[in-house]
């Protein structure tokens, strides 16, 4: 092979690496576009959802749990369990929103278990959202609900 031909087949090899060299650069890029394309347009957390009994399973007059903590935008569902009839009733005057405590009060009665309603808290004030069972209330039968 002449010196001619030895530096037209060199030139050839380092086009091929350097074709090459963008082919793996382009693949590389590509990669880490689709990945970052999931950091984007990945979907923030849901909104969790949380129930409170009316009535505990041993039959008390108490809700269950009765105290929860829950952040803005989560929802809660109280279903009436044992020893009804139950109503929520929201404690405007020591809630952290007046006009959310007033709207989130269920004052029909249920009165078969299973029976339920929910409560969402989206976009409500953080703090402490005291409630309680119109019936039962002078038996203890309260609770609260703290959004942070």
């Amino acid at each position: 092979m002449g010196n001619e031909d030895k530096i037209i087949y060199e030139e050839h090899a380092m086009k091929s690496i350097a074709a090459s060299l963008r082919r793996m650069g382009l693949a590389v890029l590509t990669v880490l576009l689709v990945i970052s394309s999931f950091a984007v347009f990945a979907p923030t957390a849901a909104a969790a959802e949380y129930t409170i009994k009316m009535g505990t399973d041993r039959g008390m007059l108490a809700f269950e749990p009765n105290k929860l903590t829950v952040k803005a935008g989560d929802t809660v569902k109280f279903m009436n369990n044992k020893v009804p009839p139950h109503n929520v009733v929201f404690d405007s005057g020591h809630s952290a929103n007046k006009d959310l405590a007033v709207k989130a009060t269920h004052k029909q009665m249920m009165m078969s278990p299973g029976q339920s309603f929910e409560v969402s808290f989206a976009d409500a004030t953080p703090g402490e959202y005291p409630f309680y069972c119109e019936p039962h209330r002078g038996a203890g039968m309260a609770g609260k609900i703290i959004v942070e």
